[in-house]
């Protein structure tokens, strides 16, 4: 029946096709791109095809024939979504990754701070436990924190 709308050229038939092929169509296309606005400019981008190819061609079965438009069409669209300088997906990911590594530092000034904290953390356990307190609020405010919030084994120590 739909077949025969679309040689006659009448606009019900692709009312005809999504109500009976919608659903499927759809189904296929988002599977592909996990996305609605894009499943569903796939489907009409297929429906309009079918639209434009059946006079002449006279496809049996019609389902087939029209998700596997769905489905080229939709694979087209996943290549091109997921292009590399297109996807913004990863861009974002990344982007929100490299804020949370950078630190500032480069690895050299990482390695000083722990063998300069392994040295403090030594020299506290000579300490008496008073002492060490004492020491490291002194260290504290002449360093302006820094070696204090560097290194979590000096406050450990502060403790034993």
């Amino acid at each position: 029946m739909i077949v025969r709308l679309l040689f006659q050229r009448s606009e019900e038939a692709v009312a005809e096709l999504d109500r009976k092929y919608g659903k499927i169509c759809s189904a296929i296309a988002y599977r592909i791109l996990q996305n609605r606005e894009d499943a569903e400019e796939c489907v009409n981008d297929a429906f309009l095809a079918v639209w434009n190819t059946v006079p002449p061609e006279k496809p049996e079965p019609l389902l087939a024939y029209v998700c596997r438009i769905v489905r080229n069409l939709s694979l087209k669209k996943y290549h091109y979504n997921t292009a590399e300088k297109r996807n913004s997906h990863y861009h974002v990911v990344l982007e929100e990754l490299s804020d949370c590594l950078e630190s500032g530092r480069n690895v050299e000034d990482g390695m000083l701070v722990r063998e300069l904290a392994e040295e403090v953390n030594a020299f506290l356990r000579t300490l008496k436990k008073r002492e060490r307190a004492e020491y490291s609020v002194w260290g504290c405010f002449q360093s302006g924190s820094q070696l204090v919030k560097g290194s979590w084994k000096v406050a450990f120590f502060l403790n034993p």
